[in-house]
């Protein structure tokens, strides 16, 4: 998973896998970590084996918030989150973004609102994302790899 992002070129840095954060005590885990090094600002992934949630929009902007206030430094811009489901409903999806006024793209559906053009070109499509996580799920399946 991390190597497809990291295979888009398009200015990712790796930051870390299950990235730990601890809140007022509690931790929690982002799935990926990266930093745009283009756009100035971390990139949250989240991967949903499941269909879209709303949910789990709550719990991207959780991780938005607090990378934003823990480890994004002052100079650099706000955390941009990517959910990828395994499916996704467009109109659960809407109104669960409806509400959220932090960049986050799930699946096809895009808060194209919250998207400034900067973002919509240093970022990879939502279906480029989608074909490089066929190909490396595909990748995986054929070498017998299942994790």
């Amino acid at each position: 998973m991390t190597r497809f992002l990291l295979e888009l070129g398009s200015g990712f840095a790796f930051v870390g896998r299950q990235y730990r954060l601890e809140v007022n005590g509690d931790e929690f885990f982002i799935d990926l970590l990266f930093y745009h090094i283009r756009l100035k600002c971390y990139v949250v992934v989240e991967l949903k084996a499941t269909a879209f949630k709303p949910e789990h929009a709550g719990q991207l902007n959780f991780y938005l918030a607090a990378v934003d206030a823990q480890i994004k430094a002052e100079e650099d811009n706000p955390t941009i989150g990517l959910l990828l489901c395994k499916t996704q409903n467009r109109l659960v999806a809407e109104y669960a973004l409806s509400g959220i006024d932090k960049p986050i793209g799930v699946a096809e559906y895009e808060l194209v609102r919250a998207l400034p053009d900067q973002l919509l070109t240093n970022l990879p499509t939502v279906e480029q994302l989608e074909n490089e996580l066929l190909d490396w799920q595909n990748d995986q399946q054929l070498s017998g790899f299942s994790g």
